[in-house]
This record gives structure tokens, C-alpha cells and sequence, in this order.
């Protein structure tokens, strides 16, 4: 599912209380059975999240970063799933340079090779495609839509619409901490998308 929504609508604000880095005023949150609250550790294993922050060490590399993670999800045979993802994200010739020396977009590439490492059942997108450059834009539609989605649940939010109409099963617009409008793809195009953002947007 993908999420648009004008600046202060409560995108980035959903995905840390989904994340577990902020606390809900009302409600509860439950991912694959386990409630947030009660079982934060669980849940927190089960998620991959890409944030506006790559949680990234700068003086690391690539490759060491990924293997740091990699130790705290215990992911099984690191050294070959790392090279998978850094191919894939095209930083293999860049894996021993520290990241420091990386661009945004190599760096918002490499948060999203971290995301997937453990290949979480939940994965969590706060606006992925900011910072990156059309390649590596290009780079996140293959991986989302390789994504295997019997396995895994994935939440987008992004402030681009064509992103959203094209990436996301099923649209959802936020405004003022509320889903107001959901549909699914195809049954609403760019610009039906567009019509309707507009319309709800013009009223927060």
C-alpha cells in the first residue's frame, strides 16, 4: 500500500509508531499477532524500515555496515545475501568504501539493501524515493515490484504521486491523521489519483 498525504498529514508519524520509535495516544498496533506494546522486541524483528535517517555508520563501509546488521538479525549465510542486495542496489564495486563517501542516493540505495537484509514480513517505506536519482528510482520500482507479497506487507509513503499509483496495490490518501481515501490499482489511475489528492488536500 502506498500513502500520500500533504506535509503534516501524520505519514511519518504512522510509520514510527509501526516502527515501534514512537508511542500511539490511543489505540494499539499489531503486527503478525504480537501486539506493539506488549511485545516490542518481536514485532521489531519483523520489520524493515527505511526512514528519512538510513541509520547508517558513515566511517564504515558498505559491506560492513550490512554485516553489522546482519550479526543483529542473525541472518544465515550474510556474506552471500550481502553481495545479493549490494549487486542488485549496484554498490558492489563501492562495497569497501566507507559510506561517508557515498552519494544520497547511494546511501538511501544502501538503507534499503539494510531494510531487506532479514527479509522482514512487514517492510516500511517513509518516502524511499526521496534524494534518489532516476537510476536508483528505477532501482526501487524492480525491488518493489519483485517484492513477494504472499510473504511480506509493504507500506510506502511518499509525496509523489506517479510513485504511488504505480508501485502501490492498493492508494491511500492521509490527511489530518485520517485515511480519507482508499482504492486499489487498477481501478484508479494517475489521474483519478490527482483529482481526488487534490480534493482532499485543498480542505486539510
Amino acid at each position: 500500500m502506498t500513502l500520500v498525504g500533504p506535509n503534516g498529514a501524520g505519514k511519518t508519524t504512522l510509520m514510527r509508531i509501526l516502527a515501534a520509535l514512537s508511542r500511539p495516544t490511543a489505540g494499539r498496533v499489531v503486527l503478525g499477532g504480537c501486539d506493539l506494546a506488549l511485545d516490542p522486541t518481536s514485532v521489531r524483528r519483523m520489520i524493515g524500515l527505511v526512514s528519512h535517517r538510513t541509520l547508517l555508520y558513515d566511517d564504515l563501509s558498505g559491506e560492513q555496515n550490512l554485516l553489522f546488521y546482519a550479526r543483529m538479525y542473525d541472518v544465515t549465510q550474510p556474506r552471500a545475501r550481502i553481495e545479493e542486495l549490494l549487486r542488485q542496489m549496484g554498490l558492489w564495486e563501492r562495497r569497501r568504501d566507507p559510506v561517508s563517501t557515498y552519494s544520497r542516493g547511494m546511501q538511501q540505495r544502501l538503507a534499503i539493501a539494510r531494510a531487506v537484509l532479514h527479509s522482514p514480513s512487514v517492510l516500511l517505506l517513509d518516502e524511499p524515493d526521496a534524494g534518489l536519482d532516476r537510476h536508483a528510482t528505477e532501482m526501487l520500482g524492480t525491488l518493489l515490484r519483485q517484492t513477494d507479497l504472499s510473504r511480506r506487507t509493504v507500506l510506502m509513503t511518499t509525496h509523489n504521486l506517479e510513485h504511488a499509483a504505480a508501485w502501490g496495490e492498493r492508494i491511500g490518501i492521509l490527511v489530518n491523521g485520517q485515511i480519507v481515501f482508499q482504492a486499489t490499482r487498477p481501478a484508479i489511475d494517475l489521474t483519478a489519483l490527482r483529482a481526488q489528492y487534490d480534493r482532499y488536500a485543498s480542505s486539510a
